[in-house]
């Protein structure tokens, strides 16, 4: 079901006009209103199929397969940009705004998912996903910044109550790519390796989408026999759009949850009560499961489709397409949440009693 975001971006362009706003409303519009109507399941896969599910190919095949469709995907838009029919403003923004969200809704789930594997296969499509994107350290903050330090005041990537999306935002990017400079540096200190070598994965996480961009701009002018300043224009604004939608799901997933601090410095065991929980049937097919984000961080290595749904987790009330969009409204969200962040909040406290 993934598959139907980018097929209705490519759709919308060709149908144009007002039609490139076809994925906005297909993420915003169609799909809030399927989870509304069809609602929450809270099946899990039985205990003893979880290793054989674990294991079947076909789940794993979907997202090799979608990295090598998003690159394609990507070469078609950049054909667009140079030799396409983007005439209006309207058309411009649904494009790209719809761009972003395949490579950020989607894409950067995809990564999410085999960055956690063991894999090197799956690991170096992680971070081909992330450089389409210019997101790459997040590879590195994530797993082992973002993992370790959840639901703690450490973590950049961990919404406080009361905190608007647009200062965790600020946060969230900022703090979060110094921490994996910090978390690289101090990895290569171990090994006695200088950080300014080849070595440093942080070097080349922070170059590489900038060669990748200055090659396709260069290969793409050239076939247009002028230089295409959009590209790189186009490239830059959808890799926000993209990273931005992820920080969105970060401020979502995270918000206001904290784990005790059991000693100085040391908190209490990650459990799946440590972030938020969305068990919405239809925006979890187009996640890969992403929603079931409580089990994630209990058990990260678990693939997509074997996460389970617990009751005793803190639970949305919508999906993530939905809670997007309140998030971008401060005073709703609050209103909406902090009740239910405090009413959780309570629960727990006797549960643990």
């Amino acid at each position: 079901m993934a598959f139907i975001i980018p097929a209705s971006v490519i759709v919308g362009y060709y149908l144009a006009g007002w039609w490139n706003m076809l994925s906005l409303a297909l993420v915003f519009l169609i799909i809030p209103f399927l989870d509304y109507m069809i609602g929450t399941s809270d099946y899990n896969i039985p205990k003893d199929r979880i290793s054989i599910i674990s294991e079947q190919f076909f789940y794993r095949f979907v997202t090799y397969l979608w990295t090598y469709f998003q690159l394609l995907f990507l070469a078609w838009a950049f054909y667009v940009v140079t030799f396409g029919h983007l005439s209006s403003v309207q058309e411009w923004i649904g494009f790209t705004l719809g761009t972003g969200l395949v490579t950020g809704g989607i894409g950067i789930t995809v990564a999410h998912e085999l960055g956690h594997k063991k894999s090197a296969l799956e690991r170096l499509y992680s971070k081909i996903l992330l450089l389409t994107v210019c997101y790459m350290h997040f590879y590195i903050e994530h797993n082992k910044g973002h993992h370790v330090t959840v639901a703690t005041p450490e973590d950049p990537a961990t919404s406080r109550k009361n905190e608007s999306f647009y200062a965790f935002w600020f946060r969230s990017v900022f703090h979060g790519y110094a921490h994996a400079w910090k978390i690289e540096n101090n990895r290569l200190r171990r090994k006695g390796v200088s950080a300014l070598s080849i070595h440093n994965e942080m070097i080349w996480f922070s170059i590489l989408p900038l060669i990748f961009i200055a090659v396709v701009t260069g290969i793409f002018s050239i076939w247009a026999n002028h230089f295409v300043w959009q590209l790189p224009v186009f490239f830059f604004v959808q890799s926000f759009i993209a990273f931005t939608l992820l920080e969105q799901v970060n401020y979502i997933e995270h918000y206001g949850i904290e784990r005790k601090e059991i000693a100085p410095g040391k908190y209490e065991r990650v459990t799946p009560i440590h972030s938020w929980n969305a068990s919405h049937v239809i925006s979890n097919f187009f996640l890969f499961q992403l929603q079931r984000h409580s089990d994630h961080h209990a058990n990260a290595i678990k693939r997509y489709q074997v996460l389970y749904h617990y009751d005793e987790s803190p639970q949305l009330p919508a999906g993530y397409s939905t809670m997007i969009i309140l998030a971008l409204v401060p005073g709703l969200w609050f209103h909406l949440m902090n009740p239910r962040l405090e009413s959780w909040q309570l629960k727990s406290e006797r549960v643990q009693q």
